[in-house]
């Protein structure tokens, strides 16, 4: 789906600030409250626009130590480790990839020793065969879409 500039700036306001009224962002945005509303509505119906939900920072939370992990999984068990992983509270996302591995995942612990346990719960099932971990040092481009979305409207 392409978006046109005023969708840019739409979602630029909203996730600067995600409380805003449509009242609000469209005065700021300068166009009609039923644009604003409009162009809301088909943003989430077209999925651009996911949610509103809270930021949340693992670390602050009691988490800081981020790694990935590669998976390897049998032939076949894909959806049943897809299950079983999502049954593990410290696995943020899920990817099924190209290379080596067949799975990668963004896994949080609350200390070096606390990933061990997270890394056992994650490879103790029967359906991985192997996993290999990075832990992350720095976040040095933490995820960011803003850039992404005014490429984007810049069509």
């Amino acid at each position: 789906m392409a978006i046109d500039r005023l969708d840019g700036r739409l979602i630029e306001l909203l996730a600067q600030e995600p409380r805003i009224g449509v009242l609000e962002a469209s005065r700021r945005l300068g166009v009609a409250r039923g644009t604003v509303q409009a162009r809301l509505d088909r943003l989430q119906a077209q999925g651009v626009i996911r949610g509103f939900g809270p930021d949340v920072d693992p670390a602050a939370l009691g988490y800081p130590v981020t790694a990935f992990a590669t998976l390897e999984i049998k032939q076949g068990q894909g959806s049943d480790v897809r299950t079983h992983l999502a049954t593990v509270p410290e696995v943020l996302e899920l990817h099924t990839i190209t290379g080596h591995g067949d799975m990668l995942c963004r896994l949080v612990a609350r200390s070096n020793a606390d990933l061990q346990r997270v890394i056992d719960r994650v490879v103790g099932f029967e359906g991985i065969v192997r996993a290999s971990t990075a832990i992350v040092m720095e976040n040095a481009v933490p995820l960011r879409i803003i850039p992404l979305v005014r490429a984007a409207s810049d069509g």
